[in-house]
Parts: structure tokens; sequence; C-alpha cells
């Protein structure tokens, strides 16, 4: 098995405030002491609590009298959390990967709560050395504070959820396998509690500052999106009202904070995909490619629904007929993208030529030129794109492919398969897998010789490129020789795991915009119309100011604070119709229960006993065919489908470890008294006096029961080990505070269990999705090249396998290191278990209103999340 794991050097470069300094080269691991973070805690908020009770009067008495009680708030929370942090970092390396490579929920979560508290202890001190100066804004500084107050209270109950998952949980599994019970109750904590206080003045404050800004303006247009949406036919429509609406959203903090909120509960899936899509209009794509990197074929191709046959891997003398997609939308085109930095042999073709589709760009003018042809590449790069299954396109995530297919020097083509909820799932495998078994075929038209093929995908895109080469195993035909998954999506179904805990606060990814997805990708019928209706009712007001803005007869004062009273005055009353009534969603008919649960669309692997030269095996897509057809005929061998959910168990050990289970015992806490037997009540998930802050927003969200999420070609993690064993070397790179962390977690977890080569690489301080921002931060741009990296470490490998790749973590370096040490190796460290820079005993926080300087923006653990 190729388990990834870390050696080398064990220097780690400190980030000062504003990363302007490196404080140390330190040999070691450099260990938090938890102790000492919480001591400096208790002292700045007591020694502030002390100081601002004095009888100060008026609106500066009124901002101090909550600046204290804010303080003494903050130490009760802290004191209830101490004892909790301290658990969990005894007990969280049960559910690592690797001990070399320290990552899971729990971890996360943990890393989360110490970077909260240390943006407090940065607050605070900045409050001590300032306090007294003419210029100390009081009230400001009292709603820092309580924005980072409610954000720890918010904390503190998901860590209480979290102990919940020790509980039910154990034996190093990450996800707690039933959709009810615990799973429900997550669901139903989410729907209530408040998240406000994560999208305004605390937005991303776990990620790296150099993101922050990035996160702050899609939140910004998020929200002015939102509040325009379905007034315009046009998106230039949107996107203008946006543009004057977005002032009072930078400005007021906590009023984005409660708009994202409800923007992110009640609309449905298909706001989501306009929104997502603003990235491929002509402005913003124009703009994207005009600053990413200039290659001589970018083009745009429409592949003809065709069969065609390929054969066998076993036996090349017999082959398959590969039949177009037909699910849902019935055959059609393939639409797809050439990308190659170097113009190669049979890119300028006649007959691909007749497959390119305009955009109504330039893209073909550098075909035009007199440009030199290259030889046909020995490697191809099939790419299949993020978006949850619901939005973007090729065109969206070209900037990072254009930078992949230079440094690689291979073509690209990337797949713009059908997306949901008008094709779910298995729409969008289908099509993967035509382009894949289409690209096999016709190798010369790409400017590829045939030889290495590498599939790469980002979240949905890193499941489709899993399940493609599970469906590819299945036909029989050619398997690609290795596949780079950025945070792929293995799990589809409503599982609970301690990181998708982080979808409280995650600002890309709140669980109620994932179940939307995951739910589209299903086929499930939309849930919102009737809330989005009612959202449009409650914007009436602002609507009819709206339209008085068009003549800007409105000053700048007047036109905000118009604006500013509607929206806090609607958002009280929304509550009590915001929940439509309950009906039971329906699957579509064309994917049946029935369909799925018998047998699959793909059919068994050809015996190898048959020994007929020039045999094709016709074989087409049955899966949403009627369960009459699927029992017409018999196979020897069973199918997947025909196993039950319950058959699949991806949990990785089933006799306890007896010094696992004392380590556990001691922090895990089991389910409130009554839950068991009382299903009509709601017990209590937390302890007796606390309660997380409600929301007045709230949000009907069920488990889904769908049986099309438990298909392993849908959620590979559930997948049988006999159809698991036969995948290529999967290389993961995911995030530390990713909400789908654990899936790659775990996932790597069962193919090392079975002996597959598998590597695992977590990168730090970066949200979900960081591919897509590649070009905005240097920090992105460096996680970039280490999927960048493990592409290449495909094309590279030899006949016999090499040595198992050394896991290097991603860490932000010195920005004033020289220039000649930039290179792309640089940028890793050795194994940093669990380090985290001291607070006290000598340690100083320098004070500034930016940002955070005991490197609580930065690493606050050190090479992973451990304590």
């Amino acid at each position: 098995m190729a388990s990834n794991k870390k050696s080398g050097g064990n220097s780690r470069l400190e980030k000062g405030v504003n990363g302007r300094r490196s404080s140390k080269h330190k040999e070691g691991p450099v260990v938090m002491d938890t102790k000492a973070v919480f001591a400096a805690l208790y002292s700045v908020c007591e020694e502030n609590a002390t100081f601002f009770s004095g009888g100060a009067k008026g609106s500066q008495g009124d901002a101090a009298r909550r600046l204290v009680n804010t303080m003494n708030l903050i130490q009760e929370h802290a004191h209830s959390l101490e004892p909790v942090i301290s658990g969990f970092a005894a007990v969280y390396h049960h559910f690592d990967f690797d001990p070399h490579i320290p990552a899971n929920g729990y971890r996360s979560l943990v890393k989360v709560v110490r970077c909260c508290l240390l943006h407090i202890i940065h607050k605070g001190r900045y409050i001590t050395a300032n306090r007294r100066s003419i210029f100390f804004r009081v009230a400001h500084n009292a709603g820092e504070m309580e924005a980072y107050c409610n954000a720890l209270c918010q904390l503190r109950a998901l860590l209480y959820l979290a102990q919940r998952m020790l509980h039910d949980n154990s034996h190093g599994n990450l996800f707690f396998q039933d959709e009810s019970g615990l799973s429900e109750s997550f669901v139903r904590e989410y729907s209530s509690m408040h998240k406000g206080c994560f999208y305004g003045r605390c937005l991303g404050f776990q990620f790296t500052p150099a993101i922050r800004p990035c996160l702050q303006t899609i939140a910004i247009g998020l929200v002015s999106f939102g509040e325009n949406y379905r007034r315009h036919q046009s998106g230039i429509g949107v996107a203008a009202s946006s543009f004057f609406t977005s002032g009072k959203y930078a400005i007021d903090p906590e009023l984005r904070g409660a708009e994202f909120e409800r923007i992110t509960q009640n609309l449905d899936v298909h706001f989501w995909k306009t929104f997502w899509n603003v990235t491929e209009t002509e402005v913003l794509s124009s703009l994207a490619s005009m600053t990413s990197t200039q290659v001589k074929v970018n083009r745009a191709l429409s592949v003809p629904p065709m069969s065609f046959d390929l054969p066998l891997a076993a036996n090349h003398r017999a082959s398959v007929t590969v039949a177009p997609p037909s699910a849902h939308i019935g055959t059609a085109p393939v639409q797809m993208r050439l990308i190659s930095y170097d113009l190669r042999e049979g890119q300028d073709s006649e007959t691909l030529l007749s497959m390119s589709r305009s955009e109504g760009g330039a893209i073909s003018l550098s075909l035009g030129l007199k440009t030199k042809r290259l030889p046909s590449s020995p490697c191809l790069l099939i790419h299949f794109h993020g978006g949850g299954f619901v939005a973007q396109t090729s065109k969206s995530h070209e900037p990072y492919l254009k930078s992949w297919s230079q440094d690689l020097g291979v073509p690209i083509l990337s797949v713009d398969y059908s997306l949901a909820p008008e094709a779910p799932f298995p729409r969008a495998l289908e099509e993967c897998f035509y382009a894949y078994c289409w690209a096999l075929r016709n190798h010369h038209l790409l400017g590829w010789t045939g030889e290495k093929v590498c599939l790469a995908g980002d979240s949905a895109g890193g499941n489709l490129c899993i399940t493609t080469t599970m469906r590819a195993a299945a036909f029989g035909v050619r398997m690609p020789d290795g596949i780079v998954a950025a945070y792929p999506a293995t799990l589809l179904t409503a599982y609970a795991s301690p990181s998708r805990l982080l979808t409280l606060m995650d600002p890309l990814l709140p669980l109620s915009v994932l179940s939307r997805c995951l739910s589209a990708y299903a086929g499930n019928e939309p849930q919102t119309e009737k809330q989005v209706e009612k959202v449009s009712t409650l914007s009436l007001v602002r609507r009819d100011t709206a339209l008085l803005l068009r003549d800007f007869r409105q000053g700048a004062s007047n036109w905000i604070h118009s604006l500013l009273d509607p929206n806090r005055a609607s958002a009280s009353p929304s509550t009590d119709a915001e929940a439509p009534p309950g009906a039971t969603d329906t699957v579509r008919k064309s994917i049946s229960e029935a369909s799925i649960s018998s047998r699959h669309a793909d059919p068994p692997v050809p015996s190898e006993s048959s020994e007929f030269p020039t045999r094709k095996l016709s074989v087409k897509s049955q899966t949403c065919q009627d369960l009459g057809s699927h029992n017409s005929t018999s196979h020897s061998a069973p199918l997947l489908s025909e196993r039950t959910p319950e058959d699949v168990n991806f949990f990785l050990s089933k006799e306890a470890d007896p010094s696992m289970s004392s380590d556990l015992s001691s922090v895990a806490i089991p389910p409130p008294a009554g839950e068991e037997g009382s299903e009509s009540e709601h017990p209590r998930e937390f302890p007796l006096g606390f309660e997380p802050l409600r929301s007045e927003q709230l949000a009907e969200m069920r488990v889904e029961s769908s049986p099309v999420v438990k298909d392993p070609f849908c959620s590979p993690l559930l997948a049988p080990d006999d159809m698991l064993k036969g995948l290529p070397p999967v290389h993961i790179v995911a995030c530390a505070l990713d909400p789908m962390l654990d899936d790659s977690v775990m996932f790597a977890k069962r193919l090392r269990n079975i002996d597959q080569p598998v590597t695992l690489c977590i990168v730090d301080d970066l949200p979900h999705g960081f591919l897509s921002l590649s070009q905005l931060s240097r920090e992105t741009r460096e996680a970039a090249n280490v999927c960048a990296e493990r592409i290449r470490a495909v094309f590279t490998q030899k006949e016999t396998p090499p040595e198992p790749r050394k896991h290097r973590k991603l860490e932000r370096t010195d920005r004033d290191v020289s220039a000649s040490s930039g290179e792309a190796g640089s940028l890793f460290v050795g194994p940093i278990e669990g380090g985290d820079l001291a607070v006290g005993r000598g340690a100083k926080i320098a004070d500034g209103e930016g940002l955070v300087a005991v490197a609580a923006q930065n690493n606050t653990d050190a090479g992973g999340i451990g304590a």
C-alpha cells in the first residue's frame, strides 16, 4: 500500500502580524500550551472588565457595560471549553489517516475554536493598549468582542455535538452511519442555530488572512445579488442593481451576516446556480482570461452522441460498445474543452475543427496564426470541474487549467457535463465516462499519443473522477493511470461527521446550500419554491426603493438609510411563514427506487473464458430503464446495486481497541436523557445551563432518504471492497478546514485498508474550492501547485511503483524570504504534529486593528491541527 508520509526537516517559518516577519526557525514540533492560551484569555478579559466597570455615563457608559458583559461571558464560555479542548487533544489522533498526517474533523473543530480564542486575545490586548486614547471607539470594539463572543458560543455548541459523535462513532470512524438519531439531530440544530455571527465581523476568521478580503467580497456580492434576485430578467440587471445596493453590506457587517443567513436558508438551488455562474458571464470570463496564462489552444468542443467500440483491457481482441449518454434528457452532444499551451499534432485537424463550437470570443485566433506544431504529448489530463453538480463549466476553471497545461506540458480535456437539477444522477457520470472513452479512442485528435492519462477534478469533479474510473472497471476498458481528487465529495448522504459541523460557519459551503445541491443531484424535486415567493414578498418595500434609486434623485446617505431600515424591519416577521408545508420530496420517475435498488447500469466485465477474437459486447446504460427490463436478463455475478445499503459497510474496524475506548470514554458524552424511545419530543442536545444562540430565520431542513445517494456510483465511500480494489493510484488533496475533510480521510483509509495505492495531502487554512481562487492569493496558487505536482507524479511513475511520495503539508512561509528559494518545494515543511505558537510565557501579541498576531489567522496549529 502507498500511504503518503512526511519526512525531512522539522523547521517551521512562523508568521507574525500582517505576515511581515518570520519570528524563528525552530527545531522539532511547536506545541501549543493550551493552559497558557486560556490563562492569557482570562487575564485580558478580567483586566478590561475591571477597567470598563468604572462609572462612565451616557452612550459611552452603555458601550462600556456591553463590553464588560461580553468579557464576562467570554470567560464563562472559556471555563467550559478548556476541559473539552484538552480532552479532544488527547484523543483526536485516533482518527488520523496516518500519524504523520494529523487531520480529521475533530482536529479541525479544535483548531477553529483556538483561532477564535486567539482573535479574542489579540482584540483584548488591542483594547488594553488603546483604551485611554481619545480616538478609541468603545462602541466599535464592544461590537467586535460581541461578535467573537457569539461565535465562541456557537463553537461551544458544536464541540458538544462532536462529543456526542465521539460517543457514537468509536474505533476510528468519522461518520455516523445512520440518517436518523445523531445525524437528524445535527440537521435540526443547524436549522435553528444562529449563523449570522460567522458571516459578519467574524467572516472567514479561521482562514489565512490573504483570502479573507476575497471571502468578504463574495459575501457582499452574494447578499446584494440575493436582494435583487428575480427582480430582473437579465443577469446584467441583477449585477447592476447589486452594485448599487452593495455599499450598505460593506459598512454594516451585522446586516450582511443576517442577510447572508436568510439567503442561505431560504433560496433554492436555482439561485445558487445563477450566482455561481456569474463567473461564466462574458465580462468576468474575459477578465479572467486576460490575467491568466495564454495558451495556443483553447477550443470548446461538441462531440456528437454516437456509439463506438473500445477494446477490453483484459483482451484486446474483444471490444465493448460504448453508447452515448441517454439518462433524463435523452441523447445529446457531450460538451468538452480542449486546452493546450502548445499546438500539437491533430489539434488543428479538420475533424476536430468540425466539432468546435463558437463561444462568441476570439478563442480560435491562436489556431489561425502560423504556430509551430509540436509532436503529440505522451500524457493527457482529463478534468472534471466542481460546482456542486449544479453550476459552473470548464470556463470558470480555465485559469488554473491553463497554468497546469503550461507547467505540465500536456493537453487538458475538461468535460462540461450536464448539470442538476435538470440532469440529475446518473447523467453527469454517463457523460464523463463517455468523454473518457471518446478521448481514449480519439487520442490523435487531442495531441496525445495515447500513452498515459490522468483524471483530475475538484469537489463534485473529484467524485466524478472516482466514479468514472469505477465505471471503466465495470465496462472492462482501460483504466486511467491515476486519479487526483481535490477535496472530493465521496459521501453524498446526510450522515453526520465532525468536519461537517463546520458547515455552520463555512461561507462557501453552508449545510443548507450543500443539502440542496446534493438533493438536486439525487433527482429530488425542488423544495423551496414557496420560500422564494415569500422572500420576494418580504422584499416589496426594498423593491420599490430600488425603483426610486434608478433615477439617482436620492442622496447617498438617504439612500443607505432608506434601505437599511426596511431590511432590519423585515428580519423578524419573516420567521412565522418561512417554512413551507412538509411535503415529502419525490424522486424523479426516471430514477425510481426500484431501478436503483435492483440492477445497476454498469455491465459485468466479460468472463476471461470467452475466446471469441472479434466478439463485441453491446453495452448500454440501464440506469433509467424500467424494473421489468432489469428482470429480463440474469448474470452469474451479482451486480453492485443488488446489494442493500446495509451490505456495504465503510466502518473500518468492528472490534474495539481497549486503550482507544478508555481514551474516548473520558471525552465522549452519552445521548441526553430521554432520547431513547421518545421520538415525538426532541431531547436536549446540550448540557443543562447552556443553550446556543438561536436564529430568527428558521429553515425547513429534512434528512434526505433517497436511495440514489446510497448508490456507490453516487457515493463511492459506500462502494464494496471489490469495486475499489481495481482503482489506479489515488492522490487526494484535502483542506484541513473543509466541511468535506472527513470524506477524504475516510476514503483514503478505506483504500489503504484494502492495499490500494493512495496518498493524502492536507492543505492548511484554505477554504473548500481554493482551486477556483488560485489567482487571488499566493497561498491558493501554492495549493494549486500541490495538485499539479500530484498530477506530475501520475505521469512520471514507472512501470514498477516507486517508493511512496513523502507527504508535504502546505505552509505559508515568510514573505521576506529570498526570492531565490521560491520554488514549490520550499513551501513545505516536515511533520509538525499539533504545533501552535505559545501564548504567555513571554510570547508577545503585537497590537493592531487588522490581523491576529499570535498566528491565529495563520496556523494556530502548525502542520496540522493538533495540540
